[in-house]
């Protein structure tokens, strides 16, 4: 049986599926997910650094998605088999990039796993241990 593919509504219903979330509206509407007053989820606004590099337009549909440490980002920047990318204005930020029209090149498990660590990689410590220990 293959893995069904992810859908922008799957990065919506993950997020707020995690323990202690809440979520602002941010800027044009474009939802913030937190946890502990923390982002570990949100929806970019088209910004200089994140274009197409054929048109020169921005990005309107960059999603930002926290990471563990920087080899973690490395490993999914690098892996040509992801959609996953940063810029230089995420240098040293440990978060990766993915633009929602390319959501569909993951699996919805696939999704659940970033989003999941996303959450871990910012929740407190005593949170993050309770939530792994029902897992």
């Amino acid at each position: 049986m293959t893995a069904r593919r992810a859908r922008i509504e799957d990065v919506h219903e993950l997020a707020l599926a995690m323990p202690h979330v809440t979520v602002w509206p941010g800027s044009q509407d474009r939802p913030i997910y937190q946890v502990g007053g923390k982002s570990f989820v949100f929806f970019r606004n088209p910004r200089p650094d994140a274009v197409d590099p054929d048109t020169g337009e921005r990005y309107a549909d960059v999603i930002v998605f926290w990471v563990g440490s920087e080899d973690d980002k490395q490993a999914l920047v690098q892996d040509p088999g992801t959609p996953f990318f940063t810029t230089g204005h995420f240098d040293g930020h440990p978060s990766v990039l993915l633009r929602a029209s390319r959501v569909g090149e993951l699996s919805r498990d696939e999704l659940a796993e970033i989003v999941q660590d996303a959450w871990l990689a910012q929740a407190s410590a005593r949170r993050g241990a309770a939530w792994l220990a029902t897992r």
